[in-house]
């Protein structure tokens, strides 16, 4: 092994998306991936759902954890084994962002709560708007007040985990992002869809009795992969003096 190779982000896969949405968009991971800026770490993909080991945390340079059509609250138990793996990534401040599925884990292996939301699934383009808090954040402190993000969702994290900080919501969803210590986020929308992606999901999921949901672009919210990468970086860099 090259002690002087860069550490790899990874993304840590629990879950896939339609096979005819993946036959023609890709898969999860391929958009998270197309999302990062070019000169982010490289990307390892494991998948704990196929038996694959998650790395220790300090041989990485820090993780995505994918949505997916699994349920947090069914306690799978690779689904539980990565939120105990995400515990110690958290207490080592590695940096860490859960999307959707992530996000919902990641507030339940900190002691959060997460329940099948009362009001059933937000799909479609939304409005999300930024707290306060989110003003020095720094994947939120460049993002307008109010921006649109996709969205596909029917569990939500109806309690944060003790000390984070709430970063994003709206009427639907209150917990749209936090942020638990210095490098760890939960994001619920999904920042690595295109509106091609949403729209494939409007199709898959949308009911005749539903409103059709709107669909259309999210550029800001995209940002916040970019930032993340950022991050991460500056997390790589080694301490001077």
């Amino acid at each position: 092994m090259d002690r002087h190779a860069p550490k790899p982000l990874v993304i840590v896969k629990v879950g896939s998306t339609y096979p005819d949405i993946a036959a023609e968009l890709g898969d999860f991971e391929h958009w998270i991936a197309a999302g990062l800026p070019e000169d982010a770490p490289p990307v390892t993909v494991v998948d704990p759902r196929a038996g694959d080991a998650l790395p220790a945390a300090d041989a990485v340079a820090g993780v995505i954890v994918t949505g997916s059509h699994s349920m947090v609250t069914d306690r799978e138990p690779w689904s539980e084994q990565v939120a105990a793996w995400l515990r110690g990534a958290v207490a080592a401040e590695l940096p860490v962002l859960g999307i959707c599925y992530g996000h919902q884990l990641l507030a339940h292996a900190l002691g959060g709560e997460v329940t099948n939301h009362p009001r059933g699934i937000e799909l479609g383009t939304i409005e999300v708007e930024r707290t306060e808090a989110a003003q020095n954040d720094p994947l939120f402190a460049a993002l307008p007040q109010r921006f649109a993000a996709q969205s596909a969702h029917r569990q939500s994290v109806r309690r944060l985990p003790e000390g984070a900080v709430l970063l994003a919501g709206n009427r639907f969803e209150p917990h749209h992002a936090y942020r638990v210590g210095p490098r760890a986020w939960g994001v619920q929308f999904h920042p690595e869809f295109s509106a091609a992606a949403t729209a494939a999901y409007v199709r898959a999921v949308a009911t005749a009795a539903e409103p059709a949901p709107q669909v259309g672009p999210s550029e800001a919210s995209a940002t916040v992969l970019r930032r993340f990468a950022e991050v991460v970086a500056t997390a790589a860099q080694p301490a001077s003096g």
